[in-house]
């Protein structure tokens, strides 16, 4: 399948910002399952291309807007080609061994909750038939449901308050997974609408290290294994470490964003 996505953030502030640094992690990285067509990153425009692969492997780069401004627009525009791999993601070009992902950070670090929903929902058999329980319920456990969290949410808040979006689904299978002595890992991405009608949208997911597999992605979200629908972005032990954009600044009281992402799909490459 070929994606053609068009990502428009806009950042707006009441009081102007004096200084804006901001790290991007906003570029697909070629794998097995994704051919990446056409891509670019502008902020006001201009183009941005990475300077640097950082310890995970995602392309990175870096941005300064050193003036008074009360406004910043990042967008992105490209067409990937990719193919359902069924979540295998594989081993290749791995620059970390999967045990480092079996480490707990502040978001993921599990809670005696957290275990014994893993045990329970796990239960017996192979690997992928117990990650597949596991990942449906994380999301028994944890409705869908905006404004409950946001991105420094931990895991633990998550199931506890039992409401959540896809970056808490994802920190909890991610827990759980670790729990049950699996390394596991954070992905950033986009998620093509559905036949349903469900709505094009910047997306996060978990990938957990299997033997013979690989990494195989597990977006409980969804329910599902990652298919020709997903783009892979970034990835990381955790939302900080694959955001597609952190950063920091002065001034710039009451930040606003507005983020707009639509994603066409088709069987034949478009062109851009």
């Amino acid at each position: 399948m070929y994606l053609s996505i068009v990502h428009e953030t806009v950042y707006r502030y009441d009081e102007a910002a004096s200084l804006i640094v901001q790290a991007l992690r906003m570029w697909p990285a070629p794998s097995r399952g994704q051919i990446v067509k056409s891509w670019r990153v502008a902020v006001d425009g201009q183009r941005l291309e990475p300077s640097c692969t950082d310890g995970f492997g995602n392309p990175v780069a870096t941005h300064t807007v050193d003036r008074l401004v009360e406004r910043v627009q990042l967008s992105v525009r490209g067409q990937v080609e990719t193919r359902d791999l069924h979540g295998v993601h594989g081993n290749d070009g791995e620059l970390l061994p999967p045990l480092f992902y079996q480490a707990g950070t502040e978001l993921t670090a599990d809670t005696p909750e957290i275990v014994e929903l893993a045990i329970r929902s796990a239960g017996e058999g192979n690997d992928i038939e117990r990650l597949h329980r596991l990942c449906n319920g994380v999301r028994d456990r944890i409705d869908y449901r905006t404004e409950f969290t946001d991105a420094e949410t931990t895991a633990a808040e998550a199931f506890a308050s039992g409401a959540g979006v896809c970056q808490d689904h994802a920190h909890v299978l991610i827990s759980a997974a670790r729990a049950l002595g699996f390394p596991a890992r954070y992905v950033s991405g986009y998620l093509c609408a559905a036949d349903d009608g469900g709505p094009a949208a910047s997306h996060a997911w978990a990938e957990v290290f299997v033997s013979d597999l690989g990494w195989v992605g597990f977006d409980a979200a969804n329910r599902q294994c990652p298919d020709e629908r997903y783009v892979r972005i970034a990835c990381g032990r955790d939302y900080r470490d694959a955001a597609p954009v952190r950063g920091v600044r002065l001034g710039g009281i009451a930040e606003s964003m507005d983020v707009q992402v639509n994603i066409a799909g088709s069987t034949t490459h478009q062109g851009q």
